[in-house]
């Protein structure tokens, strides 16, 4: 654990690059903030923090003079060490967070959850932002980069869907947000499983088959593919039950998926899920 200032330069000034310049200035450290054609930004620093696009990390960290002492790292969620090449101590530092502009993402990563892989120096650092480190190596790196697109970008698009199916019957969007997080709220507290309620957590076929009716078939791809996730964290029978539905569906009628589906009533097998009047 570094018991002084961390001495950080930030290459790149975009979003990323600022919020990290804020967030480490007003945490204590000595942090630089400079565009990416620096001749040699690991002179004179004990870490040099990479905020360039993705695809960007590899060519611009070559092309930098090699310092025993200072440690090369990268934001790049999907990007393991191997991009860092020659440097002798590197590391990789990813926020769980959005960073929208350098004042609010400066306050996000105060507190954040962060992958971090390599050299300790990164873990001090997240410790006097006061988040949290969680160890992700390289060959997880894609897994857990997918799942973080999953949570933020999937979760704003699946968003743009609830807002064009509202729109079209007349409620604005801000009607469902309420819901979106009270939702994310039964997640964090029960995880989930335990969280999901509605017509497929129920087994109510006639309901899930109605929105089939009315949705647009651009609008049913996202609909069947979540069904089916959802179906999945009641368990494999509820998938099976789903897909006889949708293949019935598609072919005409009605499907009578067994003898715990249907109806509001259901058979149940939410019992123990966090309830809630919606949906």
């Amino acid at each position: 654990m570094i018991d002084r200032p961390i001495r950080v330069r930030i290459v790149g000034a975009g979003r990323a690059g600022g919020s990290f310049a804020t967030a480490l200035t007003q945490a204590g450290h000595q942090a630089e903030l400079v565009h990416r054609d620096h001749p040699d930004p690991g002179a004179g620093v004990d870490l040099v923090l990479c905020c360039v696009p993705d695809a960007a990390v590899g060519s611009l960290v070559g092309s930098w003079p090699v310092h025993a002492g200072t440690v090369v790292a990268h934001c790049a969620g999907s990007l393991g060490l191997e991009p860092l090449g020659a440097h002798p101590r590197v590391a990789s530092l990813h926020p769980l967070v959005s960073l929208p502009d350098p004042d609010t993402g400066a306050e996000r990563l105060r507190g954040a959850w962060f992958a971090v892989a390599g050299d300790p120096l990164v873990s001090d650092l997240v410790a006097s932002l006061g988040g949290t480190a969680v160890e992700v190596g390289d060959p997880d790196r894609a897994t857990y980069h997918a799942a973080a697109v999953v949570a933020s970008n999937h979760l704003v698009a699946l968003m743009g869907q609830v807002e064009r199916l509202a729109a079209s019957v007349g409620v604005p969007l801000e009607a469902f947000v309420q819901l979106t997080s009270g939702s994310l709220a039964n997640v964090a507290a029960t995880g989930p499983a335990a969280a999901l309620t509605g017509p497929v957590a129920r087994g109510d076929w006639a309901t899930v088959d109605s929105h089939l009716d009315v949705l647009e078939p651009d609008e049913q791809l996202a609909y069947r593919a979540l069904a089916e996730q959802a179906a999945r964290l009641v368990g494999p029978e509820r998938v099976e039950e789903l897909r006889r539905v949708l293949a019935v569906h598609d072919g005409g009628g009605v499907a009578d998926a067994g003898a715990d589906g249907g109806g509001a009533g259901g058979d149940g097998a939410s019992e123990g899920r966090a309830d809630g009047a919606a949906p």
